[in-house]
């Protein structure tokens, strides 16, 4: 890698070399979200206005705030992966725009983001992979089975506390959503909203005695194989696991 690449990329993604945007040459922008098999049955999540967990005051979970990377062998229930669901990525409202006002901010309201989940411990659910319809507030399996977790480790150079939290969060980007909007200077704000949704699953983490960790060091590639996704269109942003203290 030469050494002045990230000074390239802040260089040449400055405001004031963006293009006219696809939004302002009247190109229909991308979906909100992406397909999924409608002959696959969606996974219900209680409801997140039902749910009442934890009385931590915001600013107590801002000093307790640090990475965990030791977890109990307690399991989440369903009830607390809603919350931390709903807290990170959570949709409020869907406009008529379309858009969607969320948990979290995200530049043009673009929210250019998805979930997907490695499940490890969690009352009611099998271990794998599942990603979050987050328009539905619901779960769809992906892929159940035996080698994910040890798979994904192995992609997250072996990183091994993956294997014992309880979830572990997986951010894919989606480029175009926001590119649609902001050109070429998008990627920036493709990590600032990773950012912000991480931030908050830490926050949210303390409330229900879980700690998390965010993890920036894995091998782009293999990851983004073992998901099925091309590296370009849709790739892995960033990822965090979550597990009982």
């Amino acid at each position: 890698m030469a050494k002045d690449t990230g000074q390239k990329f802040m260089e040449h993604t400055k405001y004031q070399y963006l293009e006219m945007s696809d939004q302002d040459k009247g190109i229909e922008q991308p979906p909100i979200e992406l397909e999924y098999d409608k002959e696959h049955k969606l996974i219900d999540l209680p409801n997140p206005k039902d749910i009442e967990l934890g009385n931590v005051k915001l600013i107590d979970a801002i000093e307790k705030r640090k990475s965990l990377r030791k977890y109990s062998d307690k399991p989440l229930t369903m009830e607390e992966l809603s919350y931390l669901l709903w807290t990170s990525q959570g949709v409020k409202e869907v406009r008529t725009v379309p858009i969607t006002r969320r948990t979290v901010p995200s530049a043009g309201s673009r929210h250019a983001l998805e979930t997907y989940l490695l499940i490890n411990n969690v009352k009611g659910l099998k271990p794998g992979v599942y990603r979050f319809i987050a328009t539905k507030h619901k779960l769809i399996e992906v892929n159940l089975k035996e080698d994910n977790a040890d798979k994904i480790t192995e992609a997250c150079l072996k990183q091994k506390f993956i294997k014992t939290s309880a979830v572990t969060f997986i951010w894919i980007a989606v480029p175009y959503r926001m590119k649609w909007r902001y050109g070429e200077r998008a990627y920036r704000y493709l990590h600032l909203d990773a950012g912000h949704v991480c931030q908050n699953l830490y926050l949210s983490a303390e409330g229900i005695d879980c700690g998390a960790c965010a993890i920036a060091a894995y091998n782009d590639d293999s990851i983004n194989e073992i998901l099925g996704l091309d590296g370009k269109n849709k790739f892995v942003i960033y990822i965090s696991t979550v597990g009982k203290k």
